[in-house]
């Protein structure tokens, strides 16, 4: 008889983060519990995620179905102070005043009233959930489906949609996965892209100068549907992952599922990698994936004849059915995502793999200096054990070239979330700064912001938040 391993964390612990945030706060000081805040670190972590998950009594079915709210922990001189708001988009002042679910959501959230309430009713409310980035005077609220919510950088006020001065049509998806080339062409750009799916695909690749001015604007169709969270740039190239899923839209229509639980993998069928020249000029590529399910790419950079991508693989799409309530989710039966390097050969089309880290992981990012670049440090969220699935609870510094790594723990009451690695001012190592994480600690049923030293992830400081953020999506760090 196999003996299944004892969990090394409380599901309880984890599922407390499941929760509505009741308030906003306003510039709150904050004080290290452990260790000092560097002086430094100058700038804004922005945080962005669900902060409301329960209307009239009712829990959404899944938490990517709540509304946004934006986290801000401003550094300067050795201090922090704390800020959060709801993003105020129509749809939350709407389900605010009547105290329910007025819109179903994406992944399965239902309005009240059953089949008959929810039955063609098609309507997305944008919940600027995913991700927060500046641009230019703005602070973006993002959410992949539709328009940016633009916000105050210093108040958090949402100030309402953004077209980004009429590029944007109405309800036009915009990413929430930016890339910020950090000068391949002169100067900082922020890389996105929006995609509009059907039978063909169409990607519009955008370039924005850190003014927020349109430098590149591009569409390019592909065959067959695309679902794109994420993609990787390197100084030539927009990378894209074309996952092999199919969309059957019968169950959304008819009032029984969310959009993306029409989403099924293509059993036996690869994916492909669309490659579209940054500059404008020739055809992009399209060369077939290895088989599996990318939500997020960790960096892309070039090498001779060969573009390397990195990338977190699942075997499957990883999905929560519609009778299974997301606080009592088995992490046994959803696959695990693993670091893989991709060597796609840009003449013969030939790819081979390798996987970089076998440990569960999410969330990785390089040293934001080296985007697009050959990078040779990653940081990344990851499981406590060293193989099987789990919540991830502790962060790890892994060595691209040599394999290489460190490991900084939160468990066994503590959950990890997106790190953001920052340089030192005038840094000349690659692993000289600090990693930022908002950690989910069960203990206080509250939230932890944790600084550790980049290179050996020891332990800077350790702020005690008088806030209960609930596990959240993406995070950037801006400078003053």
């Amino acid at each position: 008889m196999t003996v299944a391993p004892a969990l090394g964390y409380d599901r309880s612990d984890w599922a407390s983060a499941f929760r509505n945030v009741g308030v906003e706060l306003d510039g709150v000081a904050l004080t290290a519990a452990r260790g000092a805040v560097p002086a430094e670190l100058k700038g804004t972590l922005y945080r962005n995620g669900p902060g409301r998950l329960e209307r009239g009594g009712q829990w959404v079915h899944h938490p990517f179905d709540g509304d946004g709210m934006i986290t801000a922990l401003r550094f300067e001189d050795g201090q922090v102070q704390l800020r959060n708001r709801f993003v105020r988009t129509e749809g939350f002042e709407a389900e605010e005043q009547a105290d329910k679910f007025l819109y179903r959501g994406v992944f399965g959230t239902q309005k009240p009233g059953g089949l008959a309430a929810n039955a063609f009713d098609l309507r997305l409310k944008n919940i600027a959930n995913t991700h927060v980035v500046r641009l230019g005077d703005q602070l973006l609220a993002l959410w992949e489906a539709a328009e940016p919510h633009a916000l105050d950088p210093e108040t958090l006020q949402t100030s309402g949609l953004s077209r980004l001065d009429g590029l944007l049509k109405p309800g036009e998806a915009f990413s929430a996965h930016p890339r910020f080339d950090p000068g391949h062409h002169g100067e900082p750009r922020m890389v996105t892209f929006g995609v509009k799916t059907g039978p063909r695909s169409t990607i519009r690749l955008m370039e924005f100068s850190s003014s927020g001015e349109l430098l590149a604007d591009s569409r390019h169709s592909f065959k067959g549907f695309a679902f794109l969270h994420d993609f990787a740039i390197t100084p030539n190239w927009a990378v894209f992952l074309q996952n092999a899923v199919a969309f059957n839209p019968t169950g959304f229509v008819l009032g029984q599922k969310g959009a993306a639980q029409c989403l099924a993998s293509k059993p036996g069928e690869k994916g492909q990698f669309w490659l579209i020249p940054r500059s404008g000029e020739g055809k992009p590529l399209q060369i077939s994936a290895p088989e599996g399910f990318v939500f997020h790419h960790l960096n892309a950079f070039e090498e001779g004849e060969e573009l390397v991508v990195d990338s977190i693989y699942y075997d499957d799409f990883p999905s929560i059915g519609p009778d299974v309530d997301f606080r009592q989710v088995d992490f046994e039966s959803i696959p695990e995502g693993q670091l893989v390097r991709c060597r796609i050969h840009l003449t013969s089309g030939a790819v081979s793999t390798e996987v970089l880290e076998a440990r569960t992981c999410e969330f990785a990012m390089v040293n934001p200096e080296r985007q697009g670049l050959d990078a040779r440090y990653s940081w990344m969220a990851v499981a406590e054990r060293e193989r099987g699935n789990d919540p991830l609870q502790a962060i790890k510094k892994l060595d691209l070239s040599t394999g290489a790594g460190r490991v900084w723990s939160a468990a066994p009451r503590g959950f990890v979330s997106e790190p953001v690695m920052v340089p030192r001012p005038g840094a000349t190592a690659e692993d000289d700064g600090w990693v930022l994480c908002l950690v989910w600690n069960g203990a206080r049923c509250a939230s932890d912001l944790v600084i550790l030293d980049a290179a050996s992830l020891a332990e800077v400081a350790v702020l005690e938040l008088p806030l209960a953020v609930p596990h959240g999506l993406h995070g950037s760090w801006t400078q003053a």
